[in-house]
């Protein structure tokens, strides 16, 4: 797609993807987004409204719930499916489509993270192709890593 205020968005048929620059480590920004009590401030689309059960941090396999509101409220149990530990953090939803995150070393204590939507393992893609996905999510996904990029700015980059 295109890059605008420092952030890269790439669309493909089946995934959107959103890159920004974060002046943090990557082990610290990795930390940041396995935490699902984070995930409602990161969210960029403001669907995400807190925690319901899970564990503090995220590990391969662990499922967690969260509050959600698109519309009316809703509960919703999500999986680990990828873990890759510093790099790369990916939840699946019920319906099959996936969350991932992938944090890269940047230099001089920065990070490259990106989030990406990926809905090539959806159990119905037409469905969401119908809602407009995945380029309904490319502003959210934007959004989202921005986010993270300001969390760890006012944290002076801890």
């Amino acid at each position: 797609m295109a890059e605008e205020d420092g952030v890269d968005t790439q669309l493909t048929r089946d995934t959107v993807s959103a890159s920004t620059m974060v002046d943090a480590p990557p082990e610290a920004v990795f930390d940041y987004l396995r935490r699902p009590a984070n995930h409602a401030e990161i969210n960029g689309d403001h669907t995400v409204r807190g925690t319901t059960s899970g564990p503090e941090q995220l590990g391969l396999g662990d499922s967690f719930g969260m509050k959600m509101k698109m519309g009316a409220p809703y509960r919703i149990r999500s999986k680990v499916v990828e873990l890759e530990p510093d790099r790369k953090i990916a939840w699946r939803h019920p319906l099959g489509h996936k969350w991932r995150w992938e944090v890269e070393p940047a230099g001089e204590g920065k990070t490259k993270v990106t989030e990406t939507f990926d809905m090539s393992s959806a159990l119905f893609p037409p469905s969401l192709r119908l809602m407009g996905y995945p380029k309904g999510h490319a502003k959210n996904v934007a959004a989202s890593v921005c986010n993270v990029a300001a969390h760890f700015a006012g944290a002076g980059g801890s």
